[in-house]
């Protein structure tokens, strides 16, 4: 089984996708076996610690200082909360707000939106590009010309605000899965929000054509800060640095008790540096405020299994099983881990299960594969490793296995 990890990011794509959704919005909120990270919600029904109210005015295009009063109040809150590094991901030099304000120049409230999208993302004149793995606050972002799409948003929501432009953040309901070395990444998404509830119009750094009949919550300030912080956890334990993945996800629970993906996040970072009871207590934490959590579950019962509390982790895996989970690699990992005690059956459910999540992924269909192969399947694991090397013609750890069993068999 591979570790898993969270980030939320929506790297689908530097696009930009900019709606209306004439319809309410969802309520406004407030591992060496693998590790799973949960996904990062921004929102939902699980609750989140109560967010600061920033207020913004809108009283013409000079800057009225109500982004940074909003600003230096969620400064006071981060040290009041006793982080360990204090980050406003949305923060914005001197240097930014005076470019936003002269680039953007006097215009109504509808064509200050619009300038400021075409700015951020016109490479000619902000000049940032594209970059899945980086979320960098809005100063980093401006210097470094460089940002995933939690970046971009964090920046344009200070740049708005900066111009007297009341946007927020939201959580736009999509889900990726991916592998990054020996983690599996989940990502979910954030955008931009700007108008009432019932009229909201999304600006979305990474919106894909076909999504169509999308949901979003409205997150706190604070939330997506915790948000950022996570995500620069999840980016130093996926480069191996697990000290410092440490300290921005303990940081990441500071400000936001109830983001359940940072507390998975965080035991995976603690396990993986020989915290072991810390990391049990983050998952079980996770656990609390979700319950259902499929990642958390997962990765409880592998770190209780490693520690010899077998009858316990069967429990949990039961349980990980029948949680509504879409990530089709974690039912490869529960595959994996039943065909290693000899569970045959058991594991070509997993199996099945996988590839009606992940169609298009190769792993799941390597698996089955080499599955059928040991029961004797020679034909159908051929077909199933050329299906395997269609959706990944670079080959794989898991279709490379599959490829050398079926030319030895």
């Amino acid at each position: 089984m591979e570790d898993v990890t969270a980030v939320t990011t929506g790297d689908i794509g530097p696009r930009v996708g900019r709606r209306r959704l004439n319809r309410p919005a969802g309520a406004a909120a407030a591992g060496h076996e693998p590790d799973h990270a949960a996904v990062a919600p921004a929102g939902g029904a699980s609750g989140r610690a109560a967010g600061l109210v920033l207020a913004v005015l809108a009283l013409g295009c000079a800057s009225t200082g109500a982004r940074e009063a909003g600003e230096r109040s969620l400064q006071s809150e981060l040290e009041r909360r006793g982080v360990s590094r204090v980050v406003v991901p949305f923060a914005l030099s001197e240097e930014m707000a005076e470019w936003t304000r002269g680039s953007v120049g006097e215009t109504g409230r509808e064509e200050r939106l619009d300038r400021l999208v075409e700015l951020v993302t016109n490479a000619s004149l902000l000049g940032v590009r594209y970059e899945a793995g980086y979320t960098g606050s809005a100063v980093e972002v401006f210097t470094e010309r460089m940002a995933n799409c939690l970046a971009f948003t964090q920046m344009f929501v200070g740049m708005a605000r900066e111009l007297d432009l009341a946007a927020y953040f939201v959580e736009v309901d999509v889900e990726n899965f991916e592998r990054s070395g020996d983690l599996i990444v989940v990502s979910d998404h954030v955008a931009v929000g700007f108008g009432p509830r019932h009229t909201m119009r999304v600006i979305d750094f990474g919106v894909r054509q076909e999504d169509e009949g999308w949901r979003v919550n409205r997150i706190s300030d604070l939330t997506a800060t915790a948000l950022f912080y996570s995500n620069r956890g999840a980016e130093a334990l996926r480069a191996g640095q697990l000290e410092e993945a440490v300290a921005w996800l303990g940081d990441a629970v500071r400000i936001d008790p109830e983001l359940t993906s940072a507390w998975v996040n965080l035991g995976v970072a603690q396990r993986r540096s020989g915290r072991v009871e810390a990391a049990e207590a983050s998952y079980r934490r996770a656990l609390e405020i979700d319950p259902r959590g499929g990642s958390a579950l997962a990765n409880l019962a592998v770190l209780l299994r490693m520690n010899g509390r077998a009858g316990e982790s069967e429990e949990l895996l039961r349980l990980a099983a029948t949680t509504r989970n879409r990530n089709p690699f974690t039912y490869v990992a529960l595959g994996d881990l039943s065909l290693r005690y000899g569970r045959l059956d058991e594991a070509q459910r997993y199996y099945n299960r996988a590839r009606r999540l992940g169609p298009d992924e190769a792993a799941p269909a390597a698996a089955l594969g080499e599955l059928l192969l040991r029961r004797g399947a020679r034909r159908a694991a051929e077909k199933l490793l050329r299906r395997a090397q269609r959706l990944q013609p670079d080959g794989g750890q898991r279709i490379d296995r599959l490829a050398r069993l079926l030319a030895g068999a």
